[in-house]
């Protein structure tokens, strides 16, 4: 695989995403249901002044996503994800200077934001979905691939690892190469440790702690703990009470090497990033 140093760039569309330092990307929920913010941003003009907001506040993505990955979400109809997502990224296509990233696993909606003008495929079940594989090689456009068993609604059903690090590596390298096979170049692939999804908590803390060793996989990584659950599980605090949690495991994640954090709370998340580039510059 092409080794992650020598990746410092990622062509996301009409824009390109810098890859020698980390960015911050701000979580753009347009679902009734989500865990943290459902609801609020479900309108598209909400939506839109959000967006503004984050990108204001410094961020270089946005996801948007129209479909709830929370243990014991519903099941959405593509259909119905589509209406919720599609006005939402052309809006912010044609009205803000930012990469839109789209968290789905839909090959109607994939194909779809792709030719509104989003960036990036951010699928949580790694294109496994019947006909993900070619709708996403079909857009041209780079994918983030998660590592997680299951499906959202089964996913924490006493989830079991022998090898934790090991076997969420071999996932994700095994996904990779389908989707080389498929056509998507292994130079337009990002990968993210799948954090919260099919771990307990101790799987999720070890992970974390040992996550440079995906570095080993080729691919820049990108990390989304903002405001989960084992924050809450492990500092007794509920999703409104995160905030500090989630700037540590931020401030972790960057000195670990991931180079796209997944975040709520852009602007203090941003101001972490900023000052460890600051130290990290210093002569």
């Amino acid at each position: 695989m092409t080794s992650v140093q020598s990746l410092t760039r990622l062509p996301c569309g009409n824009r390109v995403l810098d890859l020698t330092h980390t960015h911050v990307m701000g979580i753009l929920n347009v679902t009734p249901d989500s865990f943290s913010d459902g609801g609020r941003y479900a309108p598209a003009d909400a939506a839109l002044r959000h967006a503004e907001s984050m990108v204001l506040a410094g961020a270089t993505l946005i996801d948007v996503g129209g479909e709830s990955t929370r243990p014991g979400a519903r099941v959405v109809l593509p259909q119905e994800e589509l209406d919720r997502v599609a006005p939402v990224v052309e809006r912010i296509s044609r009205e803000l200077d930012v990469i839109i990233s789209v968290d789905t696993s839909a090959p109607i909606v994939m194909t779809e934001v792709a030719r509104l003008g989003a960036g990036l495929i951010n699928d949580v079940r790694s294109l496994r979905r019947e006909g993900a594989l070619q709708a996403a090689a079909a857009t041209g456009l780079p994918v983030c691939l998660m590592h997680m068993l299951g499906e959202p609604g089964d996913m924490q059903d006493n989830p079991h690892y022998a090898d934790l690090v090991g076997e969420v590596s071999a996932f994700l390298v095994e996904r990779t190469k389908q989707c080389v096979a498929a056509g998507i170049a292994a130079d337009r692939i990002v990968l993210d440790p799948g954090f919260g999804f099919a771990k307990t908590l101790q799987h999720n803390l070890s992970l974390f702690k040992h996550m440079e060793a995906l570095h080993a996989l080729g691919a820049p990584l990108l990390v989304g703990v903002s405001r989960k659950s084992m924050i809450g599980q492990t500092l007794n605090r509920p999703v409104t009470e995160r905030l500090y949690g989630s700037l540590a495991l931020a401030a972790l994640a960057v000195t670990k090497g991931a180079r796209i954090l997944r975040v709520h709370d852009v602007a203090e998340t941003v101001d972490v990033v900023r000052m460890i580039a600051a130290v990290e510059s210093a002569d």
